[in-house]
Parts: C-alpha cells; structure tokens; sequence
C-alpha cells in the first residue's frame, strides 16, 4: 500500500516547496498536489517544472485556472487579479500548456478521493462545519482530501456528527500524528506550502500511510525572507509580500 505526500496551494513559492520536499524524503511512494501551483508567489515557472518532474498527480485550483487563461480572474480581488496578470506574463508556453491540461478534481485513487475545494464544486471553500457537512455527507470514499482554504486540519464525521479538528505542531520542524478510524468520515486539508493563513508561516503538508490509516500533519520553516526579497524585484504587491511572514 503506498505512502503518499498530499501538497496543495504551493502558488508559486520554490522555496518553501524545496523545503516541504526535504523534509518529505524518503517517507512517500505516491504524491498528490491539491492544486493553485501557481499564483501569488515569485517563481511559476520553478515551481511547474519541479512538480511535472516528479511526476506529482496535479488536479488544478482556481490560480492555476485564471493564471492559464481559462477563466477570468473578475471575481478575484485587485491584488490576487495584479498577481494572476504577472504570473500569466512569466509563465513559458510549455507551461501554460500543462496549467491548462490540469484535470478538475475529484481524482479518486485507491479509495481516496482528492479536491481542491469542495466534492461537488472545486471553486468553494470549505471553512465551516456546516460547509464540510455537505461535502462529507455527499462524499463516496471514507477520506478525502481538499485544499483551497490555506489552513490545515479538517473535518470529520462520527455517529451523524460533525467536528472540526487542528494540529497544533510546537517545534520547528516536525510534525504531530492522526491516526484513523475505520467507522469515520474524514475531510483532511494538508494546509498551504508557499502561502499559509492559519497563523503559521511555515510550509504546510501531509503523509499518509495508507496501511496504517495514519496522517502525518507537517510544518517546516523556510527562507521566507529570500522570498519576499524575489516577490519585491518581480514588483509583486505588498500585501502579498508582507503577509508571509505572518501566515496570514
């Protein structure tokens, strides 16, 4: 049974990518992206490359979408719209061919089923107990996987009820177990590597031993200054630049 790597809302930031990578080593068979590869961020090319090299499974999100070309960016706001508009000017040919061959999710394996948003439709955010309610009750496999939100943890269904859960990882680098039970329904967002919102700057992801129904909630610190730094020359906005540092 294979190990696999959940990545997800990446948006273009190699480093900290290259540092979930490092960490991960040697731990997955099989690795899954939960899309918005790009976006944001100061590096689509590096970061599509990396991915399409490692043979990664990549269902595509709204940034991968609208900094392709194939849809609008109207509903995003002005500085996510700036940041889709430089993004689609950098991006190689090549690249802007896989962004748009992006499959929409869900892609279902081995039981699994994976997202970028919600089940039924891969544009809405899954904040909410009411919101996972929908998804988990809608949902074929016993553990899917979603992004979007930028924020790990997730939701689970248990005896017709549903909870929301959150790791709480204290040391640096590291990361904090789950272990699973067969009579439960699960929604589990590995969080966000290039641009976390849950008050954590560090690189978010996810293993999961399938074998032992086990999830591996990781964080992992990274050079967000020389991030930043790349964002500034590239004449990125501000807010983007600055909220990194926060994880928010």
């Amino acid at each position: 049974m294979p190990r696999y790597l959940l990545l997800s809302d990446i948006h273009a930031n190699l480093t900290a990518l290259e540092a979930a990578l490092a960490a991960a080593e040697g731990r997955w068979d099989s690795a899954v992206c939960l899309g918005d590869v790009i976006g944001y961020g100061p590096d689509p090319n590096e970061v599509v490359e990396r991915i399409v090299g490692l043979g990664i499974r990549t269902i595509r999100g709204n940034h991968d979408k609208a900094g392709s070309g194939i849809e609008d960016s109207e509903d995003f706001n002005p500085i996510a719209r700036a940041a889709v508009e430089w993004t689609h000017e950098q991006l190689t040919p090549e690249n802007l061919r896989w962004l748009r061959e992006l499959p929409a999710g869900p892609l279902i394996d081995g039981g699994l089923a994976f997202v970028h948003g919600a089940l039924l439709d891969e544009d809405e955010y899954v904040f909410t107990v009411e919101g996972a309610a929908r998804s988990l009750r809608e949902a074929t496999s016993p553990i899917t996987f979603f992004g979007h939100t930028h924020v790990q943890g997730g939701f689970l269904l248990r005896n017709g009820r549903v909870e929301a859960f959150r790791p709480s990882i204290a040391t640096e680098s590291g990361f904090v177990p789950m272990e699973l039970d067969t009579d439960t329904r699960y929604l589990i967002n590995p969080g966000s590597i290039g641009q976390p919102r849950d008050g954590d700057p560090r690189a978010a992801f996810v293993l999961f031993e399938t074998d032992r129904q086990r999830i591996e909630f990781w964080r992992v610190p990274y050079d967000i200054e020389a991030v930043q730094n790349r964002m500034e020359e590239a004449g990125l906005p501000e807010p983007l630049v600055l909220r990194l540092a926060f994880g928010r």
